[in-house]
Formats: C-alpha cells, sequence, structure tokens
C-alpha cells in the first residue's frame, strides 16, 4: 500500500496531462480521511470507468448534446450523485472518498468524478474555474458547458451571465477568459482550497498549514502556495519553515511588489535567528 503523500509527490513529478485526477484526489482524501474505506472509493471509480466505456459506445462521434446525456445518467441519476445543497460547508463534501459513499459534494468535487467518467469514454473535458462555482466543458465541434452541481445542467449564455451576476452582483457581464481550460493541477488546487479554507475558518491553522503542503506536493511549483505556507508557518511562530517558504516563492517570483514586500519579511525574520 502506497504512502499517500509519496503518491503525491510522484504526481508532482508528472506532465499536468499525465496526471490521473480522480487517483490523485483519492489520495488527497485518504490523507485527510485516513480511516475512511478508500479501497471501496477505488473500485467505485473503476467500475464507474467501466460502465462509462459500455455507455460510449453507442454515441455518435463528436455529438456533445449526447455525451452530455449520458454522463448525467450515469452519474447523476443510475449512480445518484448531486450537489450537497443541505450541508453545503462540511468538510466531507471536498474529500473524494466521502463524496462516493454519501454521493454528495461540492461542485469541483463532483467535477472530479464527471471528469474521470468523461475521461474513462474517450471524450475530452476539463474544468472551468468560473467565479464562485466550478464547472465542467465537454469539447468538441459544439462544446456543452455544464452544471455538474445541478446533475450535468447545459448552461448557454444566459444562464452562465445570471450565474455570474448572482457571484460578482448585478453589473458583472461575461468577458474573456471566463471558460478557460483549467490544468489537472488546477482543479485539485480548487478542490483542495475548499478543506483548507475550512480549516482556517475554524481556527485550525496547524490543520490549513498541513493541507497546504500537501497541496504542494502534487504543485511543487505553484508559487503563491509556497508564500501562503510560509505566512502560516510564520503564524506558528516557525520561523525557520517559514523563511524556506519564502525564500522558495521568491526563486519562483524573484520581481514585483509581492517579492520586494516577501524580501522585507524574510530579513525581519532572519534578524530574529541571530
Amino acid at each position: 500500500m502506497i504512502d499517500p503523500r509519496t503518491a503525491l509527490d510522484a504526481v508532482g513529478q508528472l506532465p499536468d496531462a499525465e496526471i490521473d485526477i480522480a487517483e490523485a484526489a483519492l489520495q488527497l482524501a485518504r490523507i485527510d480521511a485516513p480511516d475512511a474505506d478508500w479501497q471501496a472509493a477505488r473500485r467505485h471509480l473503476s467500475g464507474l470507468a467501466r460502465e462509462a466505456v459500455a455507455l460510449a459506445g453507442g454515441v455518435p462521434e463528436d455529438d456533445i448534446a449526447t455525451r452530455a446525456g449520458v454522463l448525467a445518467l450515469l452519474i447523476s441519476a443510475r449512480h445518484g450523485y448531486a450537489g450537497a445543497m443541505e450541508d453545503y460547508d462540511n468538510p466531507r463534501n471536498a474529500n473524494l472518498i466521502h463524496v462516493i459513499a454519501r454521493r454528495r459534494g461540492l461542485p469541483v468535487a463532483l467535477g472530479v468524478i464527471w471528469l474521470h467518467a468523461a475521461r474513462a469514454a474517450g471524450w475530452a473535458a476539463h474544468g472551468i474555474d468560473f467565479p464562485g462555482h466550478f464547472l465542467l466543458a465537454l469539447e468538441g465541434a459544439t462544446p456543452a458547458v455544464l452544471d455538474v452541481f445541478a446533475g450535468g445542467t447545459p448552461l448557454g449564455t444566459s444562464a452562465l451571465r445570471r450565474l455570474l451576476k448572482a457571484v460578482e452582483g448585478p453589473q458583472a457581464e461575461l468577458r474573456s477568459g471566463l471558460l478557460a481550460p483549467m490544468s489537472e493541477r488546477a482543479v485539485l488546487l480548487r478542490l483542495q482550497n475548499n478543506i483548507k479554507l475550512r480549516r482556517l475558518g475554524a481556527g485550525d491553522v496547524t490543520g490549513a498549514l498541513s493541507c497546504t503542503e500537501d497541496m504542494l506536493r502534487f504543485a511543487p511549483d505553484a508559487a503563491g502556495l509556497w508564500r501562503e505556507a510560509g505566512l502560516l508557518n510564520q503564524r506558528l511562530d516557525q520561523v525557520a519553515a517559514a523563511l524556506r517558504c519564502y525564500e522558495r516563492f521568491l526563486l519562483l517570483v524573484p520581481q514585483g511588489e509581492v517579492a520586494t514586500h516577501t524580501r522585507t519579511t524574510v530579513e525581519q525574520l532572519r534578524s530574529r535567528l541571530n
């Protein structure tokens, strides 16, 4: 049985396109819930992939609407996955093992399930980092944007505009870049960010730092996370660890206003060690 953190370290060395997003999310869930039945969750993911392959056989090539319907049939209708509306802020909704067991989750956690099934079927798909709400896109000549939290509901321009206004206010309008594809790492980072923020909200700085460190295992070049890790270590008065994180950040981002501020912080912390 491979240690989940060792597995995440290996993911951190992979090109983004080679990351098995469901497997990586499963390893993160094992760390978050070490006593949960992760092997049952893995068996479910394997079964879901086999079902997706079987269903994909009768879908006409590049029929994106039918693909969306097949995925909704498989994930929402057959297996009962749905958005966690009643207890949205429950940390279990961002843990893939618990999401599989309960069939309820946050948009990005459900998105991992949908991406897993789509790719098993051989269909190109990617996440969308929409403001306040993760979405999924099925790629093709006529792409489809789906709200997986709502069972895979297709979203046209009007629906996307309404969703944006609900998050950013009545003056918000659709703009370039809102539907840009997310990388695999970006999806996983958004998933784990939910856990980190909930830990911070509960005053668990040590837990938030641990979550951040695990995120850096599979995204070692995420400069902002190194700075966050430095700030969290600093809050815990772990000066040497904070310095290591800040120095890594500065290697990745050597210039700019944030870099200048970070260098000042580094000098102050070093003076405390002298």
